[in-house]
């Protein structure tokens, strides 16, 4: 096929519509690129439930083993699973998944050994140039002795990894609803909650690509309804959701109250902080609450701020030393597990933090949910520098108000803040406001949306 590869790869992942945009002659030429630019003998690929995707993978396995690496399939498994293996094998690694887009969707994450990630600039433009190069001229001449492709199940190894970095051994007795919206947490879940002193109430677990019952998108509010609704009829201690790939989860407490991921971002931080006695680095996205660097220093920590997005996020983690990272997306980044993210263990920290005292989890949390926040709002815009520009000029005369562009625009006075930034692939812009109280949110939001949509 001719593919437009400027439509699919993105400044992070390969992603489009199968076969419209990519198919498996294509993402054999991914395989081949991808040994290729990071120099492997060996690599790792695992894959999700959609339809095309063990096809696809198996075409990227033999594009490798055609350049002479030998290929490791370690099959249905999470996005974290197969950042564990790249870890615990030491080998470049890459996933087939779509996240939570729609079934006619597929994509491929890939990281370095150690599940270092692999971006636009990081090798990701150099894979897209040689599938350019080699859709014209043809495929690369094959290697004098081809790599072998051998299959391993590291589901066990993965959960065991997972309960060696926190104790639940001696926690209460826990009831948690689980909603794995059809994806890969159907999976992994049971493999990593077996044994543990907890009452597992299964949504949706049967793996299936299509998304029979709702998208498998958490931070999306339509699709927890289920899972709020059957916490309260379970009376349930918690609820989790996990996206697609189940790489990211989602919580909501015993009342069926979705908790912020700032929350549960500062809720990690310290108990991470705590694991290391007290001290280190912690890294933080722009649009996190207040609340998550104030924890962090109460507890010995020192914060760091950084752009949106996993790739600034794990080069932070890598360049400062950082024991943790999270992002207001529900993405949390752990150094005991390679800096890469995992929802899986952020989720096993709040079991632990909750079933290590006797209180509710709405209780647990409320200190670590300080402030009113609007969540983040789109808007569609004709022009977004322009609508950037107006809001930047409405308020960058204001007496104590300070402005940094960081991440697109951030406004910040003593009693409030916001963030405003430009889509990369839409043409949207994205606002994010947090104030002391509601009614302060709640007029800082509509001033700033008016401006916006003018």
């Amino acid at each position: 096929m001719t593919a437009d590869l400027s439509q699919i790869v993105k400044a992070y992942d390969v992603r489009g519509v199968v076969p419209d945009q990519w198919d498996e002659a294509l993402a054999e030429l991914f395989g081949a690129a991808f040994v290729r630019v990071v120099d492997a003998d060996a690599i790792v690929i695992g894959h999700d439930m959609r339809p095309s995707s063990p096809g696809l993978a198996a075409a990227f396995a033999r594009g490798a083993a055609r350049l002479g690496a030998d290929v490791t399939l370690i099959g249905l498994c999470s996005t974290d699973q197969l950042y564990y293996a790249s870890g615990a094998l030491g080998l470049p690694g890459a996933m087939f998944t779509a996240s939570h887009n729609p079934a006619q969707y597929n994509g491929i994450k890939m990281c370095r050994a150690g599940a270092a990630p692999v971006g636009q600039d990081t090798g990701l433009s150099q894979i897209r140039e040689l599938v350019e190069r080699w859709t014209e001229e043809g495929a690369p001449e094959a290697a004098a002795t081809q790599g072998r492709v051998t299959e391993r199940d590291t589901l066990k190894d993965y959960a065991a990894h997972l309960l060696s970095l926190v104790d639940l051994t001696a926690i209460r007795p826990l009831k948690v609803v689980v909603d794995a919206g059809n994806g890969m947490g159907g999976h992994t879940v049971p493999t990593v909650f077996e044994g543990l002193p907890l009452d597992v109430v299964p949504m949706y677990f049967e793996l299936d690509g299509t998304f029979p019952n709702h998208e498998a998108n958490p931070l999306d509010p339509k699709n927890i309804v289920d899972l709020q609704a059957r916490v309260r009829a379970e009376g349930a201690d918690l609820g989790l959701a996990f996206d697609g790939d189940a790489d990211r989860c989602f919580v909501v407490d015993e009342n069926g109250d979705p908790v912020s991921p700032s929350a549960i971002t500062a809720l990690v931080a310290a108990r991470e902080l705590a694991k290391h006695g007290g001290s280190g680095t912690i890294i933080h996205n722009l649009i996190t609450s207040w609340t998550v660097p104030e924890v962090v220093r109460e507890n010995g920590g020192t914060p760091v701020r950084t752009r949106v997005g996993h790739s600034f996020i794990k080069e932070e983690m890598a360049r400062t030393g950082a024991i943790f990272g999270g992002e207001h997306s529900a993405h949390y980044y752990f150094k005991d597990f390679w800096n890469a993210d995992t929802g899986m263990l952020a989720a096993l920290h709040v079991l632990a933090a909750l079933g290590g005292q006797d209180g509710p989890l709405s209780s647990l949390v409320a200190s670590y949910d300080r402030y009113a926040s609007s969540g983040e709002i789109n808007s569609t815009v004709a022009d977004q520098n322009a609508r950037l520009a107006a809001v930047r000029a409405a308020y960058e005369s204001r007496e104590n108000v300070t402005l940094d562009t960081l991440d697109g625009l951030t406004v910040t006075s003593p009693d409030w803040w916001f963030n405003l930034r430009a889509s990369n692939t839409e043409p949207l812009l994205r606002l994010n406001v947090e104030a002391r109280d509601e009614p302060t949110m709640q007029t800082l939001r509509d001033e700033v949306l008016t401006l916006i949509r003018a």
